[in-house]
């Protein structure tokens, strides 16, 4: 699967922890070899969240993605990253 960025979602990943930028980085190329490992968590969301997809990237963050079609190819577009009371609260 291919992996794109909302220029937003790489601004706030550039702010965060170097802790949490390294489990990003561990958590998505574990996601593009497999992104339904079970380590990722991987589930879709409901409600406001309802057109996202989440992985775990630590016990607290979390980083919501949708998927698009380009031509034969699904690509996956994070868009948000952020802790689960940030994202969710």
């Amino acid at each position: 699967m291919t992996v794109r960025y909302d220029p937003e979602f790489l601004k706030k990943l550039k702010k965060l922890n170097v802790r949490i930028r390294k489990s990003f980085k561990e958590r998505i190329i574990l996601f593009a070899h497999d992104p339904q490992n079970s380590q990722l968590n991987n589930h879709s969301l409901t409600r406001e969240h309802a057109n996202f997809r989440s992985i775990d990237i630590t016990n607290d963050y979390r980083a919501l993605y949708t998927e698009k079609g380009e031509g034969d190819e699904i690509v996956a577009y994070f868009e948000e990253i952020g802790t689960h009371k940030e994202l969710y609260g």
